[in-house]
């Protein structure tokens, strides 16, 4: 009843989360200098051909007034239709969303495995140089950001030794034979493992680049709790079993330190999808940050409502699940 009452707060919380974000991207985008109408038309355009975009768009009338409109739109899952491509937006965004989430998801896992493995290396190598150098690269993987770790992997892999693609989600000669847009997951579904690899090939170098910082924190963040779980009296007791110093880590520290790790791996998970805006940009991927660049630029601003209402909601959903699973995973919490 407890975990419940927990839920229903974090809905309503995030309900409320969701609304002030409406509010204020739609306020903000509308009073930043820029026509969209203007960016529409051609040159030789005539005041009537503007007035008559202006109320077909419904700028003609108040912020306010324009709000109601585009609210109760969405209330019915109508997000207006693309001021550049004449579509609809909610179309638009739901057809990039599988790129982009499956791009996020296999950064975090990258992540997840450089991370972990260097936590766990350095807490079984505590006191030696290796444990320095493991904490040195740590350093050095944080301190750059994700798109400059883009452009060298890009200059290595791309450049200097082509052994992956650079550009693209696949290569436009292959013929894809899916039925949604999650490619990799279909891919899979299909048995094709040559559609596999050539969608794996164009996603790993910038999900690794989105993935070397993240290592870095999380990396961080594991072995400082590793290394203040190794001192506890379980851990003690486990030693004086005879259990080796690996099974320790694993089996009887590991458990209780990953939940500090759990919670910041869900937090950076969703800053993780807001880092893919640039990454996408920058190896031309058909994702919905490559969409958002292209609808700033254009003035689109019913495609910027829909891309940032849709981040928003990522973002509230990930951060209810995280909570939901460290209550589950944290004994003091699930018994209250």
């Amino acid at each position: 009843m407890q975990l419940f009452r927990a839920v229903i707060l974090r809905l309503l919380t995030t309900a409320v989360t969701l609304s002030g974000v409406a509010v204020i991207v739609f306020v903000v985008i509308r009073v930043v200098p820029g026509n969209p109408i203007a960016m529409m038309l051609p040159p030789g355009a005539t005041d009537e051909d503007v007035a008559r975009l202006t109320a077909l768009y419904g700028l003609d009338k108040s912020i306010f007034r324009q709000f109601l409109i585009w609210a109760g739109g969405v209330l019915q899952g109508d997000f207006g239709t693309s001021i550049t491509t004449r579509q609809p937006v909610l179309g638009l965004v739901l057809g990039r969303l599988p790129a982009t989430l499956e791009l996020s998801v296999m950064a975090l896992v990258i992540a997840t495995v450089i991370g972990g493995f260097a936590a766990l290396t350095g807490t079984r190598l505590r006191g030696t140089r290796s444990e320095a150098a493991i904490d040195v690269a740590n350093g050095m993987a944080l301190s750059v950001p994700d798109f400059l770790w883009g452009l060298v992997l890009i200059l290595l892999f791309g450049v200097l030794w082509p052994v992956f693609h650079i550009s693209g989600r696949v290569t436009p000669s292959i013929d894809l034979p899916f039925t949604t847009n999650f490619y990799l997951i279909e891919s899979l579904v299909r048995l094709r493992p040559d559609l596999w690899w050539d969608i794996v090939s164009h996603m790993l170098l910038p999900a690794l680049a989105l993935a070397i910082p993240l290592a870095a924190i999380i990396g961080q963040v594991l072995k400082q709790s590793l290394k203040e779980t190794m001192h506890l009296d379980y851990v003690t007791l486990s030693r004086t079993k005879g259990y080796s110093e690996t099974h320790v880590i694993t089996r009887e520290a590991l458990p209780n330190a990953v939940l500090p790790a759990l919670t910041l791996v869900g937090v950076q998970f969703t800053f993780l999808i807001g880092g893919t805006v640039i990454i996408e940009r920058l190896f031309s991927y058909e994702g919905l940050g490559n969409m958002a660049i292209d609808a700033v630029i254009n003035r689109d601003l019913p495609l910027i409502q829909g891309i940032v209402i849709l981040f928003a909601v990522i973002f509230t959903g990930v951060n209810l699940i995280v909570d939901l699973a460290y209550a589950a995973l944290n004994p003091r919490l699930r018994h209250g």
